[in-house]
């Protein structure tokens, strides 16, 4: 088990949309903006090389949402065990759910894969169950949530067991690899997914409050504020090839799971199975939303540094930055992709389409907003431009999307609409 630097419970203001939650979090000091132009993102260079996608323009995509018909109870993050038909659905309280096939849709079960709602405890502010994913081999399920007693993060495997529709987790074989120490109630982050590699790569805030007052997102001796990546083959989860492997870097600790620093609360990454590269979704404070996409061939994200909290999307932060050492000197990943408060308010990725009914859209990265109902899509051309285009859905309270067996696209609402993406 790997723990992040421990920190006393501190209180810190915590933005909330209307609903009551504000899942990714922007705009702790000053309140959300809630007003939508509607026009595609702003865009900025593109970051690095890799294996751009050579289809044709995003403008040309014409999509529908088909509702599953599925009643989960505020469903955070979904996955599907290889091999499979089923979908694994959590939902916010701390069930996690076997969704079976059902004619052309879903049917969800009444009894759950895993019960983790006493683990869990409270869903209030940005905390509860918040990601899931299934090992490539499809024997074990792994979730991020905050636990009951004080609100920190954890990441726990589970055995899975069984056939579609007898799916199951075994609790009494838990193995936590992952406690971090929450200083606030928001900011915690939560995304898992598995790589190209075989490695689980996880998502943590900086711990939250506004302008990162520990300035986790800089300091290398927390897991707050940064990209993991996990070997959950290795006892003590660190992959041997990791940046801070050694537990040190420039002469100080670091964190050997840290895989890349600067995040303010990734709220949603993904890897695209056929390139390798990572994409994050993070979000921004009172000003701007960004996409990041760290290209496979140049390393695929590894000992990057994002910028927060020196800089928010591409507007560099006024403030001085409290981390120490050299951490904060650079070199930084510029975004892909910002857009204002203009627009929305808190950005919810994402998912890359590699689904064969969707080929205008084949290597996008697809992400919505928690505050406005639009989902977008941003792509880098082969020509290493930047593309962006408004898909023209409408779809509330986003908080993830997934692929599902078939590749296709899955929207996940925190109202409790699941969705597919298909052909309009």
């Amino acid at each position: 088990m790997i723990h992040g630097r421990l920190r006393p419970a501190l209180l810190g203001a915590v933005a909330l949309a209307a609903t009551g939650l504000l899942v990714g979090c922007a705009d702790d000091d000053d309140g959300a903006a809630t007003t939508s132009t509607g026009a595609p993102a702003s865009t900025t260079t593109a970051a690095g090389a890799g294996a751009p996608s050579a289809a044709g323009d995003l403008g040309d995509a014409s999509v529908r949402l088909v509702d599953l018909g599925l009643e989960a109870d505020s469903p955070i993050d979904l996955t599907f065990r290889p091999g499979s038909t089923s979908l694994i659905v959590a939902e916010r309280g701390g069930a996690i759910r076997e969704a079976v096939r059902d004619g052309d849709g879903y049917r969800l079960l009444d009894d759950p894969v895993i019960d983790l709602t006493d683990a869990v405890g409270s869903t209030a502010s940005e905390r509860g169950m918040l990601g899931v994913a299934v090992s490539p081999d499809g024997e074990h399920l792994y979730v991020s949530y905050t636990e009951a007693s004080e609100g920190d993060s954890r990441i726990v495997q589970y055995p899975l067991t069984g056939d579609d529709g007898e799916l199951r987790a075994e609790p009494a074989a838990a193995r936590q690899l992952v406690a971090i120490d929450q200083p606030f109630a928001n900011h915690n982050g939560g995304a898992l997914r598995f790589g190209t590699d075989g490695m689980l790569y996880a998502g943590f805030g900086d711990g939250g409050s506004g302008n990162d007052p520990e300035g986790n997102g800089q300091a290398r001796d927390t897991l707050l504020g940064k990209i993991l990546r996990i070997d959950p083959s290795a006892p003590d989860g660190v992959p041997a090839d990791n940046p801070f492997a050694s537990g040190e870097a420039d002469g100080r600790p670091a964190e050997p799971l840290i895989w890349a620093t600067g995040l303010r609360n990734p709220w949603r990454i993904d890897i695209d199975p056929a390139t390798g590269d990572l994409w994050v979704a993070d979000v921004g404070q009172n000003e701007q939303e960004e996409v990041d996409r760290l290209a496979a061939a140049d390393g695929g994200g590894r000992g990057v540094n994002l910028g927060w909290d020196l800089f928010e999307g591409t507007n560099r932060i006024d403030e001085p930055d409290p981390a120490p050492g050299a951490a904060s000197a650079g070199p930084f990943v510029e975004p892909v992709l910002t857009y204002t408060h203009d627009e929305g308010c808190s950005i919810t990725g994402g998912v890359v389409v590699r689904d064969p009914q969707l080929p205008a859209l084949d290597g996008a990265f697809l992400f919505g907003d928690f505050c406005q109902p639009w989902i977008r899509a941003v792509r880098v051309g082969a020509d290493g431009n930047v593309q962006s285009a408004d898909l023209g859905l409408d779809v509330a309270s986003v908080v993830s999307f997934a692929r599902g067996p078939d590749d296709e696209v899955l929207v996940v609402s925190l109202d409790g609409t699941i969705g597919r993406l298909a052909p309009a």
